[in-house]
């Protein structure tokens, strides 16, 4: 890899959401790692993204699994010495039935947070010592607009008639708080630290849901423009691609 060009680890990016960030940095001119549990089931979208000149290379990574993370950035310092974009999107939604208020069961709650909370501050930390090697580092963690106090205490808002549930909403307003910690902390570096939201889109994670009609190219525009800000940008910001979301 050229040392001018923009390295880029995608966590959660076999599918959805984050496969098309992956296709987005590359057609950018990024070399992207494609970091996902299971690389090898990656091989057919692998050769689809090669074959139109994309530069992904599958990197396992299981953001449960510490061994996997220092793993992974051990290959990342031995491979390329750096890092130049780390976007957090890996994330589970958990069983909605398990999470709802009054009726929890308390193991789906620790699992989700488990990945959509700890598993980025694992990630984060494992390959900030690489991003720091890097002129001008971006660290873009994927939340979610649910995660917005601000909108889910609006009674006006169609947030106000959804179940109250006590995984994956507040695992997100919890990494967004993740985000404006990082952002402080690595101020002094020049790593900019933001939260995406990349809205509703058709994915896993909405299947079955009435009337989603964005798609998972839609969700990773903001997270792909978070990734490439320039040095006077935002960090510590939570963003739409339609604007700024409410904490």
């Amino acid at each position: 890899m050229p040392a001018n060009k923009t390295l880029a680890l995608v966590t959660g990016g076999a599918r959805g959401i984050g496969l098309e960030v992956v296709n987005g940095l590359a057609d950018l001119g990024m070399h992207v790692l494609l970091g996902a549990r299971n690389p090898d089931s990656t091989d057919e979208t692998l050769r689809s993204l090669r074959a139109r000149g994309a530069e992904v290379v599958p990197v396992r990574l299981d953001v449960d699994d510490a061994a996997s993370i220092a793993t992974a950035a051990e290959w990342v310092d031995h491979e390329y010495g750096r890092l130049d974009v780390l976007v957090n999107n890996a994330g589970i939604a958990g069983d909605q039935s398990a999470q709802v208020a009054g009726h929890v069961d308390l193991d789906v709650v620790r699992a989700v947070f488990t990945t959509n909370v700890f598993g980025v501050i694992a990630v984060t930390e494992a390959m900030i010592p690489l991003l720091r090697r890097s002129a001008r580092g971006r660290i873009v963690n994927v939340s979610s607009s649910v995660g917005s106090l601000t909108r889910m205490s609006d009674p006006g808002h169609y947030f106000a008639d959804m179940p109250g549930l006590l995984a994956y909403p507040t695992s997100k307003t919890a990494l967004n708080q993740v985000t404006l910690q990082y952002a402080k902390a690595l101020r002094g570096d020049g790593i900019l630290v933001n939260a995406a939201d990349p809205g509703p889109c058709r994915t896993d994670f909405t299947r079955g849901i009435p009337g989603v009609e964005r798609t998972a190219a839609d969700g990773a525009r903001v997270i792909c423009e978070l990734a490439t800000l320039g040095d006077s940008a935002e960090s510590g910001s939570y963003r739409r691609d339609t604007g700024p979301v409410p904490w």
